[in-house]
């Protein structure tokens, strides 16, 4: 199985979640025309518990990135938003009968974030660069909110220099938690 980074768009990433920018004219401008805001640029959905803004720093990583795991999140949607314009890689799959199916690798562009849907599988978060600092927002509340499924056999993603990728994904466990 070859899996190739990909440039993070809107039509593409649409099933996993939302792509966070501001691309094309803002919805209003405030502060006295200082300000343009994009007004309302994710679907936060919670089971229950309450929408939490918490700081992530994350180590880079360079190429080639090696995919040993993917988690989800039952009980709430889950946006990464970088504190720097460095691009980061995003890796997500489709559900395929409670584990991921194929996975696909993006690289953002400078300023853009995602929004993970609830329940959409997703790797781990993958700074390109120092700082690594994101603000995320997500579910706070009472329990578990986290599946963690495990791959037998190595997924290496590579940047798009390299076109090729290595590995193939199989299935070992899905943990629960």
């Amino acid at each position: 199985m070859s899996l190739i980074i990909e440039p993070l768009t809107h039509a593409a990433f649409a099933p996993f979640g939302d792509v966070l920018d501001v691309t094309g004219s803002p919805d209003k401008m405030i502060n006295q025309g200082m300000c343009g805001r994009y007004h309302d640029r994710a679907s936060l959905d919670f089971a229950d518990g309450k929408a939490g803004i918490s700081l992530f720093k994350a180590e880079p990583r360079s190429f080639p990135i090696v995919l040993d795991m993917m988690e989800r999140h039952p009980e709430g949607s889950q946006a990464f938003i970088p504190m720097s314009m460095d691009p980061f890689v995003v890796v997500v799959a489709p559900d395929d009968n409670g584990q991921p199916g194929q996975p696909r690798a993006f690289v953002t562009t400078a300023g853009q974030g995602v929004n993970y849907h609830r329940n959409t599988w997703h790797g781990v978060l993958t700074p390109l660069h120092l700082p690594g600092m994101f603000t995320v927002v997500d579910r706070i509340g009472e329990g578990p909110n986290l599946e963690e499924h495990w791959f037998n056999t190595l997924v290496t993603i590579h940047d798009t220099n390299h076109q090729s990728a290595s590995g193939t994904t199989g299935d070992q466990n899905t943990k629960k938690g």
